[in-house]
């Protein structure tokens, strides 16, 4: 068993909001915990991970369109260029908790799972992790 699962994702727009609920319960299969709670999570500093609408495109383009109008003129000291990208990742977070049951992440009827990159393009990584019923954390490691 492992204590979590990591999938890479190639983003290919500055800011990009990518549905990733497939992948994620792909992942949460491997952990072999059938009730719980799942963590999904990225090591990044200019990256977010969040649950909303994924039946309609148009949400999709609204919230990219949003998140790039968030941080006006903002003068940053940071000298890289992407101090907006950390800001809209502290302000989204990196990680969410989900409802696992059936060994799935348990969702409302329109939502999904989605990775927002905020400083792309890039290869990003995604952890997903469980904590079983008993409060029993799956044990090992596994990459795929």
């Amino acid at each position: 068993m492992s204590s979590h699962v990591e999938f890479q994702v190639r983003t290919k727009k500055k800011i990009e909001r990518r549905d990733i609920t497939e992948e994620v319960t792909k992942a949460a299969s491997k952990l072999r915990v059938e009730t719980g709670a799942l963590l999904v999570s990225v090591p990044h500093t200019t990256a977010a991970v969040t649950v909303g609408e994924n039946w309609d495109d148009d949400v999709t383009k609204d919230v990219e369109r949003a998140l790039s109008a968030w941080v006006p003129d903002v003068k940053f000291d940071h000298g890289e260029g992407n101090s907006p990208a950390h800001f809209l990742s502290e302000a989204i977070g990196v990680s969410c908790l989900l409802p696992l049951a059936g060994g799935k992440p348990v969702l409302g009827r329109w939502q999904g799972i989605f990775l927002i990159e905020l400083d792309g393009p890039r290869e990003r990584t995604v952890r997903v992790g469980a904590i079983g019923a008993g409060g029993r954390f799956a044990t090992g490691a596994e990459r795929v």
